[in-house]
This record gives structure tokens, C-alpha cells and sequence, in this order.
């Protein structure tokens, strides 16, 4: 699997990268040989980016991560974890608590504490560190700082940047699922990368407004997550799910035209879905989640397949794309091919 590194430095990502929430317990309880036999397929697949976060399952997400990479050579694989929230021992802990678990299918043993201070940054990857079983992670993502940009800012990113200049950590990133104060971030800071949620994929394309373009003239990196929308691209009908709730209905619609414009095509909607983002030059990889070895060996499969250019064109003429939006070369990934230029 193709490798490029983020920013312009040193550290490398894999095309495809395992985003790693699902671990974590996300809506559904995994259990520990499942979550081990993914990230194992994972690996046999030539992913060798990982991203976890305190936030997933209150920590069991690198719990279980850093059990799975334990025999792997630490040279030989990326990780990235989330500063921005503290785990929090919680003394009335036991029972499962939504408030608590944000969704997550874990008892409520800590409570989640917003922090992004140089202290708070340092504490957060010192316990991630310790859960993972690591001396170091290569990426730190300030995580969804909607409602503390300017402590972000002022604070958690200065405290991150020492740490790169030391050597302690290998990149500097913020991951959101909004646009706008990524873009902030990449004007007014030297962040490696961001890790963009859901707004950047073939049913919506907020990122193309303004950080794609920043990113790319910047030289920094962004890595798409939520390629599927909260599962929406994978299988459009009326229980869809669209940012984790219910799809509206002009929202499923779209999604419905999209999957009727692919099959037309013979192709899974899903696999063009997957393809998408690789046509713009700033995205440096596609990170996906995955809770059984099964689906990440059909990740694979449906991100090798080759995507005709006829599918795109027909996306346009339909107005589900913009005419121009840019789109990936037919090579499937892993061949060195450049973008295909808008037409």
C-alpha cells in the first residue's frame, strides 16, 4: 500500500488508514479477539496507520490497539492519538451512562473533562501513552476543539509544538468534522495535518470551500475520515444513519441518486465513495473504521477498484458533483498516478 508523508515530514501514512473508535465499543460492544483479528487484517492488508483516541470507549480504544500493535515493530507503523479531553476517574462509575459513554458501549468508570492547556495536553498524551503501552505516538490531534479554538490556539497547540521540536512527538494535527477552524488552523499555525470528519466525500464537499485549497498551498496534509457518512454511503434507505442521527430525507435522496448513478456504472457505491477523496492533491489518506477482520478486507477490496471516468462525468452532468470538483485517475490505489485534472 502506497505511503506519503504528511506535511512535507518525516512521518509516513498509509492510503488506507484504521480508524479505531469501533474498538473502542462504538454503539456495539466488540469483543477482545475481534478487536485484536481486525486490526491483525488490518495489518496483513498493508494498513500501517492507526488512529485512536482517549475519547473512544474511555480509553479501551488504545487499550486494545496497543495490545494488537504490541509485537509489531514500532518503527513500522503510524500512530496518532487525541489530546483535548481528560479521563476523569468517576466515583459513582459502574453502569453504562449515555452522558457519560457518548455512545460508547463501556461502563461509565471516568467522566470525559474538556481540557486544552499546555498542562492538560501534557497530562492527556503522558495516560494515553501508559494505556497504549508506548514511548511514543508519532501524530497528536488537538480533537474537536469547536468551543475552545482560542485556548486551542493559545495553549494546546505551543504545548504541542514544543513537543515536536523535542522530537517527543512527530506531527501536529487538529481532526473535526467541520472545515472552518481547521482552515484558522492552517493559516495561523504549522500543522502537519488535519483530520477532516465527514465533509469532504462524494455526498457533500464543505472542505473544497476553503481548507482543501489552504492545505494544498500550505503543503499540509489532510487525512478524510468519514468517507461514508456515518454509513449512509454504504447502504442508502430509510433507517440510514447521517452524523450519527436519522438522514433527512433530501439528504438520503441525494445519497439514493448517487447509488443509482454507481450502479449504473457497475460499480459498489461504496467502493466510489472510498475513491473519492484521493482527487484532490492534499489528501494524504482515507481513514476508515472497522469493528470485524470482514470489513476491513472489503474496505480494501472496494478501494482498489478501479473507478471509470464515465462515473464521475455522469456525477457532474447530474449535478451531484461540481464540474469542478476534482476527481481521481483511474488507477486504483497504490499505482503512482496523479490526480486526474478537473475536465
Amino acid at each position: 500500500m502506497r505511503t506519503t508523508t504528511l506535511g512535507g515530514g518525516a512521518v509516513p501514512v498509509s492510503e488506507l488508514a484504521l480508524g479505531c473508535a469501533a474498538l473502542g465499543n462504538l454503539f456495539h460492544p466488540v469483543t477482545e479477539e475481534a478487536a485484536r483479528a481486525t486490526v491483525d487484517a488490518a495489518w496483513n492488508a498493508g494498513v500501517r496507520t492507526f488512529d485512536t483516541a482517549p475519547h473512544y470507549g474511555l480509553g479501551l480504544s488504545e487499550r486494545r490497539l496497543g495490545a494488537a500493535l504490541r509485537d509489531r515493530p514500532r518503527d513500522a507503523y503510524t500512530l496518532s492519538t487525541k489530546v483535548g479531553r481528560l479521563l476523569v476517574p468517576n466515583p459513582d462509575g459502574g453502569a453504562a451512562d449515555d452522558d457519560l459513554t457518548n455512545g460508547f458501549a463501556v461502563s461509565a468508570t471516568h467522566r470525559r473533562v474538556w481540557d486544552f492547556s499546555a498542562d492538560g495536553v501534557l497530562r492527556s498524551l503522558e495516560a494515553s501513552l501508559e494505556r497504549i503501552g508506548v514511548d511514543r505516538v508519532d501524530v497528536a490531534l488537538l480533537h474537536d476543539p469547536d468551543d475552545h479554538a482560542e485556548q486551542a490556539l493559545d495553549e494546546a497547540y505551543p504545548a504541542l509544538e514544543r513537543l515536536r521540536a523535542e522530537g517527543v512527538i512527530g506531527a501536529i494535527g487538529i481532526g473535526m468534522n467541520q472545515s472552518a477552524l481547521p482552515a484558522r488552523f492552517v493559516r495561523e499555525t504549522d500543522i502537519d495535518v488535519v483530520l477532516l470528519a465527514g465533509r469532504y466525500t462524494l455526498l457533500e464537499q464543505d472542505g473544497l470551500t476553503e481548507l482543501l485549497p489552504e492545505a494544498a498551498a500550505r503543503g499540509r496534509s489532510v487525512v478524510i475520515g468519514g468517507v461514508f457518512n456515518s454509513g449512509l454511503l454504504t447502504a442508502p434507505r430509510p433507517d440510514a444513519t447521517y452524523d450519527y442521527a436519522p438522514a433527512p430525507q433530501p439528504v438520503l435522496d441525494r445519497a439514493l441518486r448517487l447509488l443509482a448513478v454507481c450502479e449504473r456504472h457497475g460499480v459498489p457505491l461504496r467502493a466510489a465513495a472510498l475513491r473519492f477523496p484521493f482527487g484532490h492533491p492534499a489528501v494524504a489518506s482515507v481513514l476508515t473504521g472497522a469493528r470485524t477482520p470482514e470489513e476491513v478486507r472489503d474496505t480494501v477490496e472496494q478501494l482498489r477498484r478501479p473507478i471509470p471516468d464515465a462515473l464521475w462525468d455522469e456525477l457532474r452532468a447530474e449535478g451531484l458533483l461540481n464540474p469542478d470538483t476534482p476527481v481521481p485517475a483511474v488507477a486504483p490505489v497504490g499505482d503512482a498516478m496523479p490526480p486526474k485534472e478537473p475536465s
